[in-house]
């Protein structure tokens, strides 16, 4: 077998691990069984592209930012912002992902590391997309949590707002405030 699908085989296989893997974090506000990091960026990548579209910027380069840039967290864990102020030398996610794209087919490996690079270096409109993306998924997660019971979520729902940089994320994440986890049910099914 071509060493190279091999190296790919192996990516999607350490990729699937995001789908076990839980986000920190939540479990401070006391989240028993918190959303996995693929969870959260399956609604960050859409997030992204709904941003990006506002922003007059190229959704699909959003979306796929958004799609790899927690990749990293296969090999450095999903580690909470407390969590790493006692780290020494944070995890650099553009070196991990070269890491984990040494031997894949090079155009792949490019498209893997252009887009964890550009996240982290946010100087793209598609890269602030996907971040402000990242502090809306919070955002929604939170306020979801918060009306689960955990009302400790409020925390996260008050200082992912401030964090959102383009005129659309801050927009939207004004009408989401402004929104219950149900009202899109109540809209589909014609209630008031």
């Amino acid at each position: 077998m071509d060493d190279h699908l091999t190296r790919t085989a192996h990516m999607l296989f350490e990729a699937g691990t995001l789908k076990r893997q839980r986000r920190t974090g939540w479990w401070m506000a006391g989240v028993r069984d918190p959303e996995s990091v693929a969870e959260h960026s399956w609604r960050v990548a859409l997030i992204a592209s709904i941003l990006a579209r506002m922003e007059g910027a190229d959704p699909g380069r959003a979306a796929l930012i958004a799609v790899w840039h927690d990749t990293g967290e296969t090999r450095s864990g999903d580690l909470n912002h407390l969590g790493q102020r006692y780290v020494q030398g944070e995890p650099d996610p553009v070196e991990i992902a070269g890491d984990q794209t040494e031997g894949m087919p090079e155009p792949v490996a490019e498209m893997v590391r252009g887009a964890v690079s550009d996240y982290e270096d946010q100087e793209i409109p598609e890269a602030r997309c996907a971040k402000d993306a990242d502090k809306l998924e919070c955002l929604l997660q939170g306020i979801e949590y918060r009306e689960q019971g955990y009302s400790a979520a409020q925390r996260w729902i008050d200082n992912s707002r401030p964090r959102i940089k383009t005129k659309s994320g801050q927009a939207l994440a004004d009408a989401v405030l402004e929104q219950g986890t149900l009202d899109w049910l109540r809209a589909a099914m014609g209630e008031k």
